[in-house]
């Protein structure tokens, strides 16, 4: 496995990972409070049309011309990784609430049980478990396609997302408990900082730059994004301290 197929396959693990934790803890709570049954059947569901949009997408964008591709997917990254980074920099810096799946839980927990009961198939159940599942799985899809389009390697990007998933799940079943002990912050901003580098890098190539190294450019340029990233973090810190210590 080359370098860029490992970078490739440890973003998307990880990016999968986080959304198949939060995907997990919905679909337990509402399993856990109402009846299993119909909330894997949502999930079920959701994962046949998961997997059609790959199966129909993957080909279709790896038919585009690459500098095309990559200006398209690098750019779409760039967006996509921004948008975490941000998050998970407010979290880190404390100026957001980090993500707490217990919370979560016991929220949608209370919302499972507060829920009319339905006599016959629970449409709550199935409805609640399906809407998780394909939400946080197009996101899934999305970094699948883009990073599997771009390197033309739809399969191995989806074996990496297949595998964060079966790791989650695994860990989850064997606990029967949301999964509160997986640095799901940590790996939101690690993600943001992959996602965001390979926009650039990738976006940069489309648009006709040449990186000095080619694909070995990739790995200063995480240091820089990274480095910036911690700047920031800190520097949101000092500016909530300095707020909160002013009169």
């Amino acid at each position: 496995m080359t370098g860029a197929q490992l970078s490739l396959a440890l973003s998307v693990f990880l990016a999968c990972a986080v959304e198949a934790v939060e995907a997990f803890t919905i679909v337990l709570a509402v399993g856990t409070t109402r009846r299993w049954g119909p909330a894997l059947a949502g999930v079920g569901a959701a994962t046949v049309v998961l997997a059609v949009l790959v199966a129909a997408l993957g080909p279709a964008l790896t038919a585009l011309p690459i500098g095309v591709l990559r200006v398209v997917v690098g750019g779409l990254l760039l967006t996509f990784g921004l948008q975490w980074l941000r998050k998970a920099i407010l979290r880190a810096a404390g100026a957001k609430a980090k993500h707490d799946e217990e919370a979560i839980f016991r929220e949608e927990e209370e919302a499972a049980a507060a829920a009319a009961p339905e006599a016959g198939f629970d449409g709550y159940a199935f409805t609640i478990s399906l809407k998780a599942v394909l939400l946080e799985g197009l996101e899934v899809a999305f970094i699948v396609l883009t990073f599997g389009a771009n390197q033309h390697d739809v399969g191995l990007a989806a074996a990496a997302a297949a595998a964060a998933i079966v790791a989650v799940l695994a860990a989850g079943l064997s606990l029967r408990a949301p999964l509160s002990r997986v640095p799901e912050n940590g790996m939101k901003f690690a993600v943001g900082v992959m996602l965001t580098s390979f926009g650039i890098f990738w976006g940069a190539e489309g648009a006709g730059a040449s990186w000095p190294g080619g694909d070995a450019a990739l790995a200063p340029l995480v240091a820089v994004v990274l480095l910036a990233a911690l700047a920031m973090t800190a520097d949101v810190r000092s500016r909530i301290a300095t707020a909160e210590g002013s009169p």
